[in-house]
């Protein structure tokens, strides 16, 4: 694990939730993206060197929306950078955590990813991120 990455923040409506940070944080957005694979649209932040995500489901039967309906809005997920994500995958996997994909997919701001299952980290969602390489 190299450094948090991201944190990411379960919204309702990013018309709201942007502003609002931008405010908080005193910064812009400066990237929107829809990943369909998790149901989502993102948006980014960064102050210093630390990044949030917010994402809001673009499905009522998405994992943010079933989040939200459980939970309500805040902190979902800790995101760490890794340098080889499927080499961590492997090392977390055999030291007894529970990995929600088996393989690394796709994620927003040119990432692969791969979640950890809450129950095995403390009831922590974590996603470890690597940067995807151009093709």
């Amino acid at each position: 694990m190299l450094k948090v990455e991201h944190i990411g923040i379960a919204v309702r409506e990013l018309a709201q939730s942007v502003p609002l940070f931008e405010k908080l944080l005193n910064t812009s957005c400066y990237k929107t993206e829809q990943v369909e694979s998790e149901q989502v649209s993102t948006a980014f932040f960064k102050t210093g060197d630390t990044k949030i995500e917010l994402l809001e489901s673009s499905n009522a039967e998405g994992v943010i929306a079933k989040f939200i309906d459980k939970k309500g809005e805040g902190i979902h997920h800790i995101a760490f950078e890794v340098a080889d994500i499927e080499a961590e995958m492997k090392r977390l996997a055999a030291e007894g955590f529970v990995l929600l994909n088996e393989k690394p997919k796709p994620g927003a701001d040119n990432k692969l990813v791969c979640f950890l299952h809450p129950k095995t980290t403390n009831g922590v969602l974590i996603e470890l991120c690597m940067e995807r390489k151009n093709q």
